[in-house]
């Protein structure tokens, strides 16, 4: 049969191989052709049932991409179903360009304070470094990352603080790496551990462990944490300024359940790390922290008095930055960039080069952060979680109360966090305003709304911008961590806490 085909036969072969082999770069075959598979299902999907299933579709095959992740970073894919979205008339690009407007500040965040972070890297792995190399107790050195990351949530941003922490958490695992391998370090998350000693490879994965653990307390208390205070979250903004709460008014509205809800995250922390549930509680390797403490060590021996001096800076700069975000004197992305100019300035760093190279971490999340923006406007045009939010205001008060703070969990785990909170609280707000629901109705409907958007949506990668970003992150490959261990180490948080925010919300009122 291969003898009868024409040279043009076999040319046509050759170049749909080379094709299928560019496409989507080292990602498995089946993951390719899957990808290919859902775009063409799409346009069947479309013209034999419609735009409304089409668009659960591609939101359900976006998903998918996400949870491949350590498969394909999952702008490529995902932006091509974002795409074909744009192309099907699922949405158009000015609604597209509102979300994105919407989405400004959390851009700029990403793209400067994520770069500034990298600027004050070194002083925040030396600081950091020589605190938890101090705290021998595992149990404690969890738990402390918890309990210190969730108030420092309540007034700062969460993705800022999460960046401190997977830059801290790179540092690490370079600094081991770099010792027990025997070609170098590697930031490719497809090499094996061939190249890892066999007497250390054992250390390595508990390592990882170790540093998943670490990273995933830090995730949770970004959420535990965030939804205490106006500030704590980008949507407790939209509620509280829809609801005309100050601050000193939401953290009193919220309290009564917010408080139980962040006591039950932390003692849920002690039963895994004690239990060792979930993937958490492997213990810090001897070897791996004498190797870290010998760095440590070394570099403090090694230090030259302009390194100490550019520390101090660096030390300076990130008071600063944390009185900044704590006051909110600008907006979160600004402050970020203003730490680029100074640092670097200070540093003597002004090739463009250097620079680039503080970008390179935020640029990939902040785009695909754009392609979410378009799977969001699709949702939006396609009114997709309209008949939900109509059902749940239908029921009785109490019932309705409890009913808010789950579907608003539901929806923002597979959503946009602030888009879910903008559409609950415009119905909210009109109901209100026509004299439908009592201002203490509208009160705890409200609490439902910020507890819905905050907690239950931490059950998957996708439902909070800090887990996401830890997801797309340069660390979660090196430390193997992917979408489904993510939802499985964040799986007891989400039930526990669900659980006590729900009970909580059905008492308000």
């Amino acid at each position: 049969m291969n003898a009868l085909a024409t040279p043009s036969d076999r040319q046509t072969d050759r170049l749909v191989d080379v094709l299928i082999k560019s496409f989507l770069g080292h990602a498995p075959s089946w993951y390719k052709y899957t990808v290919l598979a859902f775009l063409a299902g799409n346009i069947v999907l479309y013209f034999a049932f419609g735009p409304l299933l089409t668009g659960w579709a591609i939101l359900a095959e976006f998903i998918v991409t996400l949870a491949m992740a350590l498969k394909c970073y999952p702008l490529q894919p995902g932006g091509l179903l974002a795409l074909q979205a744009v192309l099907l008339g699922l949405t158009d690009s000015h609604t597209v360009y509102r979300e994105v407007e919407h989405g400004l500040p959390v851009l700029l965040l990403v793209i400067f304070m994520v770069a500034g972070v990298h600027f004050l890297r070194e002083m925040l792995f030396r600081g950091i470094n020589h605190i938890l190399l101090g705290i021998r107790s595992r149990l404690v050195l969890n738990f402390v990352t918890l309990v210190v990351v969730s108030v420092l949530s309540a007034f700062l941003d969460a993705l800022t603080i999460l960046a401190v922490l997977v830059a801290v958490a790179t540092g690490f695992y370079e600094v081991y790496h770099r010792v027990v391998s025997t070609v170098g370090y590697h930031e490719d998350p497809d090499v094996t551990d061939a190249y890892v000693d066999e007497l250390h490879r054992r250390d390595l994965e508990d390592f990882r462990a170790v540093l998943r653990s670490l990273l995933m307390h830090g995730a949770i208390g970004t959420a535990i944490g965030g939804v205490c205070t106006l500030v704590g979250e980008p949507e407790n903004i939209v509620i509280g300024t829809a609801a005309g709460w100050s601050f000193m008014e939401f953290l009193v509205q919220v309290a009564p359940a917010t408080l139980p809800t962040l006591l039950a995250g932390f003692l849920t922390c002690l039963v895994l790390e004690r239990m060792r549930w979930f993937g958490y509680g492997v213990e810090f390797p001897a070897a791996v922290r004498q190797i870290l403490e010998d760095e440590d060590r070394k570099l403090r021996a090694m230090s030259t008095r302009k390194d100490r001096v550019l520390l101090g800076v660096q030390a300076l700069v990130a008071l600063l930055m944390v009185l900044s975000l704590a006051l909110h004197v600008a907006e979160i992305g600004l402050i970020g960039l203003a730490v680029i100019v100074i640092v670097s300035a200070l540093s003597g760093v002004t090739d463009e080069h250097h620079i680039a190279q503080a970008f390179m971490p935020g640029l990939p999340f902040a785009s695909l952060l754009v392609v979410f923006y378009v799977i969001v406007a699709m949702i939006g045009d396609l009114r997709m979680f309209t008949p939900v939010i109509n059902w749940a205001l239908s029921l009785e008060p109490q019932m309705q109360i409890v009913m808010i703070f789950l579907t608003n969990g539901a929806l923002s785990a597979i959503s946009d966090n602030v888009f879910v909170a903008a559409i609950y609280m415009n119905e909210l707000k009109q109901a209100f305003e026509q004299g439908l629901t009592s201002r203490e109705l509208f009160d705890a409907q409200s609490v439902a709304v910020v507890l819905g958007t905050g907690i239950p949506s931490m059950s998957t990668p996708n439902g909070q911008a800090a887990f996401l970003f830890l997801l797309t992150s340069q660390v979660a490959p090196l430390i193997r961590l992917g979408y489904v261990r993510m939802l499985w180490m964040a799986l007891p948080y989400a039930v526990v806490t669900s659980l006590v925010a729900g009970a909580s919300m059905f008492w308000i009122i």
